[in-house]
């Protein structure tokens, strides 16, 4: 079979990855250098020139995007579908293998996935159950308390015998909450990954037959691995299954996540014979960036090495502005916009690039000030987050008691007994009344048409506006007037604190 188009569009060193007899290779792909081409290819490869059935192909990445594209470009490649062949993340390939095994696993049939949000009130659960304090012991701290351990692959049991009595809270929290897992049939995102590891670790003749059948192992973005991701990879491939492991140790930068750049030096020592090959013909920058890219990485300590280089031109010299502050960048990154619009270019070839979202809402102010039009993406506009949402509606209704959107975006956020009956009862007396929806709710705080506990939190609610538009009116330094709110969720939170100011005195925050 003619299989020449597979490295139609290949350098060489991709072509030497792609057409590599099958063994332990360790491909280190550094920015812009083709790593998922080469994987994309090498599958191509195996199942075309090799005729490796799809049955006998694992291919891991690390989101389900990336499977869905990469299963596409391999299907357009060799004109047939490679449905039987096993392709996603960790966490999807684990789901799919204790669906099959559940009862090996210690799973029932119908065992239910947690998202973040329901392994959080598990955690809230457990701690009330324990008698904890969610003030000393928040949840979310026992809930990475919980993720990073069995990222570890470490069970309660492994963790007793500490003296320190916080780590020790910590542990009988993860238990109690493991407990209450086992109970209800729940599995956790990092149990999916603890849970088929521990299968193949305690029954040989499953582990047997999956190493009988992925005879052939593909592995994107391997400097993100982290413990038990490698130990689940190491499990399935020894003792003599080809695994090829594509990945940049310059650009490991989840540590903060569990990821192990250790992973890349472990392979050498497990696999022996590895194979390294590299990816340094970079087609995404200029000549300059490289260079300046390749200096500043030089200095990395323990790095593998490589340098990346290009047959484009050198480019544009690197500009670098330190700016004063935040708005002095923006006003900056404005003027070149301008610029570079006023030179004929389209809006639509500038893209502004910021480390974190909360940096995008001094661009959005002044490109709105402006009447620039912008798209962001990859997460929501600075002033349509849920959380930036409820406290400017907050803020109007302290300034303007009549706003009606505001006042019912917030009656009830944080959740304070305000429900829906309520709401419409509220509702239904301002509209018999011909007026707002704040002055219907000061006449019912007052009044037994809504049940005793809804009445006293919307007086409470009420009186918080009130004392919030006293200060605002007041001549007061505008530090004692906060709001808090947590990312993601409509949590805004009002609590007590001393004026450090003017002690004695109450503010706000």
């Amino acid at each position: 079979m003619d299989v020449s188009f597979i490295f139609d569009d290949l350098n060489d060193a991709q072509r030497q990855a792609v057409s590599k007899d099958p063994c332990p290779m360790l491909v280190l792909a550094g920015a812009g250098s083709g790593k998922t081409r080469v994987l994309t290819h090498r599958i191509a490869w195996l199942a075309t020139a090799l005729e490796v059935s799809p049955l006998s192909i694992l291919a891991v990445t690390f989101t389900n995007k990336a499977a869905q594209e990469m299963r596409h470009r391999v299907e357009r490649m060799i004109g047939s579908p490679m449905r039987n062949m096993w392709l996603g993340t960790f966490h999807g390939l684990s789901h799919r293998l204790l669906r099959t095994h559940y009862a090996d696993a210690g799973l029932s049939d119908s065992f239910e996935i947690l998202d973040a949000q329901d392994q959080h009130r598990l955690v809230r659960r457990s701690l009330r159950e324990l008698n904890l304090d969610e003030g000393f012991w928040p949840p979310r701290q026992g809930q990475w308390f919980i993720n990073s351990n069995k990222e570890e692959g470490r069970r309660p049991p492994q963790l007793e015998g500490s003296s320190d009595n916080q780590y020790q809270t910590l542990t009988q929290i993860y238990a109690h909450y493991e407990s209450l897992c086992q109970r209800f049939g729940l599995v956790d995102f990092a149990e999916l990954l603890l849970r088929s590891l521990e299968l193949f670790q305690n029954n040989g003749p499953i582990r047997d037959a999956y190493r009988e059948r992925f005879q052939h192992i593909l592995v994107d973005e391997f400097q993100d691995t982290n413990t038990i991701q490698y130990r689940w990879l190491k499990l399935l491939a020894q003792p003599r299954n080809s695994i090829t492991a594509v990945g940049d140790d310059d650009q490991s930068i989840y540590g903060w996540r569990g990821a192990r750049i250790e992973n890349m030096s472990l392979f050498q020592k497990d696999f022996p014979d590895t194979q390294i090959l590299r990816l340094e013909q970079n087609y995404r920058s200029t000549g300059t960036i490289l260079a300046a890219a390749n200096s500043v990485i030089d200095h990395n300590v323990g790095r593998m090495g490589k340098k990346l280089w290009t047959e484009d031109q050198a480019g544009a010299p690197i500009r670098l502005y330190a700016a004063f502050n935040e708005i002095d960048e923006a006003r900056f990154v404005l003027e070149h916009l301008r610029e570079w619009v006023h030179e004929g270019n389209r809006r639509d070839s500038i893209a502004i690039l910021y480390r974190s979202n909360a940096q995008s809402r001094v661009f959005e102010e002044l490109l709105l000030s402006e009447g620039i039009p912008y798209r962001v993406y990859g997460g929501l506009r600075f002033f349509e987050r849920a959380e930036i949402k409820d406290a400017l509606a907050y803020l109007r209704l302290i300034s303007n008691r009549h706003s009606d959107p505001s006042f019912e975006r917030v009656v009830n956020v944080p959740t304070r007994g305000i429900g829906a009956r309520t709401a419409t009862a509220i509702r239904e007396h301002a509209r018999a009344s011909d007026t707002s929806m704040w002055t219907a709710a000061v006449e019912l705080a007052s009044k037994t048409q809504i049940p005793t506990r809804a009445r006293t939190s919307l007086k409470c609610f009420v009186d918080l506006i009130e004392v919030q538009h006293v200060i605002s009116i007041t001549p007061r330094p505008m530090t004692n007037i906060r709001i808090h709110y947590r990312n993601f969720s409509h949590t805004l939170r009002w609590r007590p604190v001393k004026d450090r100011q003017k002690s004695g005195k109450t503010a706000y925050s």
